[in-house]
C-alpha cells in the first residue's frame, strides 16, 4: 500500500542548480594515493534507515533527511576547514545525492564561492560496493551480505 504522507523533502525548495558528478574511480584514486577525506575534500554519506553495509572509508553520516537547514552551519565549517570538494552519495544517488548536491551548489552561488565544489559520486554507495574488493578494500564496516541482493 502507497503512502499517503509526502516525501520527506517536501518541505524544502527544490534545487535551483544541478550538481556536477564525479566518478568512482576518481574518488578510489584519492584515497588509493593516501588522500584522506578531511584534508581538502570530505565524503558526505546522506543514508538514514538505510545505512548498513558500511560506508566509504572516513565518509561523515549526514542524513539528507535534515540537512537543508545545516546546510549554513556546515558550509561554515567546511569553509574553515579549507575544504574544496564535498562529494555527496547516497544510496544510488538518484534522489538524495543530487537534491543535496544541488541545495549545497544553490549555497555556494548565494555566498559567491568558486573555491569549493559540490559534487554528486555517480553510482552511490551501491556502485561502490559493487565494484569490486579495489573499492571494497576502503569501505568501514563493510558487510558483503548486505549487497548481495
Amino acid at each position: 500500500m502507497a503512502s499517503t504522507e509526502p516525501p520527506w523533502h517536501a518541505n524544502y525548495p527544490s534545487p535551483r542548480n544541478t550538481a556536477a558528478s564525479i566518478s568512482r574511480q576518481e574518488v578510489l584514486q584519492w584515497l588509493q594515493a593516501g588522500k584522506l577525506p578531511g584534508e581538502d575534500y570530505i565524503l558526505a554519506d546522506l543514508r538514514r534507515n538505510d545505512f548498513e553495509g558500511g560506508t566509504i572509508r572516513g565518509a561523515l553520516n549526514l542524513p539528507a533527511q535534515s540537512l537543508y537547514p545545516r546546510i549554513p552551519t556546515s558550509y561554515s565549517l567546511l569553509k574553515r576547514a579549507g575544504v574544496k570538494h564535498v562529494i555527496w552519495y547516497c544510496g544510488s544517488c538518484g534522489g538524495r545525492g543530487t537534491r543535496a548536491a544541488g541545495w549545497f551548489v544553490d549555497y555556494l552561488k548565494d555566498q559567491s564561492d568558486t573555491t569549493m565544489k559540490s559534487l554528486v559520486l555517480e553510482g552511490g554507495i551501491k556502485g561502490w560496493a559493487r565494484a569490486g574488493p579495489e573499492y571494497t578494500g576502503f569501505m568501514d564496516e563493510y558487510d558483503a551480505s548486505a549487497w548481495a541482493q
